[in-house]
């Protein structure tokens, strides 16, 4: 009798269905720069592009069509499924995973507003990934502006989800689909964040914390626990007399606020308020 059934049904799974082998070598159709340099038992696919100064770890595999910019270091036994582009200088720590459509150091969103332009602000910092790190399909990753974007060991990420340049994601946090991440966000470790949630940028989130989905996260959370601020689904009708009721929640309170007064004002306020609503 297993205390995990989960986690035991995992590892048998593993066991009875292990990741296709690959083969070890360069593949004749990919482009591997000369001072590239390549482990024992690391592989690279059809079509894909090793940039000069890059480093693939030992038993590492670089899939078909992937990219890999200057200076890339991979650990040994990482896996690049397919079609993943690895921006300049991305880290990523042994057996790590990162699934087709994946981006790691892209450049980030930076802009200076100047008289009803913008300027581009360089992106000049990288990306760095810990070891047992899995990246879900079509996953962006912004390199930093000037210092580092950085995924701390044993992070889990969906597909979908998008990472601002120089967010920090503690250890072994796990995050939904489609969840955004802001520049300059930190997210402590043991966390989760459920499908579509967002984080504004800057915000920090403590160790040990829950962001149930479709929530905001617009302030700092500094106790661990479970969070959330999105509204559950609703018959249309129900819906839509909860809309016209939150649109009346600010008359409400300046009418609640006035008859909790005290003397002729506070009844002229009261009654001022009355005349506006049915105007």
């Amino acid at each position: 009798v297993a205390r995990n059934p989960h986690a035991v049904f995992a590892r048998m799974a593993s066991w009875l269905y292990p990741p296709i082998p690959f083969q070890a070598g360069v593949h004749p159709t990919a482009v591997v720069d000369p001072a590239a340099s390549l482990a024992a038992g690391a592989g690279v696919g059809p079509l894909a592009v090793v940039g000069p100064g890059c480093r693939i770890g030992a038993r590492s595999w670089v899939g078909p069509s992937c990219m890999l910019g200057r200076d890339v270091v991979l650990g040994a036994d990482v896996r690049l499924v397919g079609r993943v582009t690895l921006g300049d200088g991305v880290v990523m720590g042994d057996r790590c995973i990162a699934h087709p459509g994946t981006v790691i150091g892209a450049d980030g969103f930076g802009y200076a507003a100047e008289n009803g332009t913008w300027i581009k602000v360089p992106q000049v910092g990288t990306v760095r990934i810990g070891a047992d790190v899995e990246i879900g399909s079509n996953t962006t990753i912004d390199r930093g502006a000037i210092g580092d974007t950085v995924i701390a060991e044993g992070v889990k990420l969906d597909n979908q989800i998008q990472i601002g340049h120089n967010v920090r994601i503690g250890a072994h946090t796990a995050i939904a689909g489609c969840v955004g991440i802001a520049g300059s966000a930190t997210i402590g470790a043991r966390c989760q964040l459920a499908g579509d949630a967002g984080v504004a940028g800057h915000v920090n989130i403590c160790d040990d914390v829950v962001v149930m989905a479709r929530s905001l996260v617009g302030a700092d959370i500094t106790e661990p626990g479970i969070y959330s601020n999105a509204l559950t689904v609703e018959k249309l009708g129900d819906w839509r007399r909860i809309a016209v009721r939150i649109r009346q929640l600010d008359t409400l309170a300046r009418r609640i606020r006035a008859l909790e007064g005290s003397g002729p004002r506070a009844d002229t306020a009261a009654r001022s308020d009355v005349s506006e609503e049915h105007s």
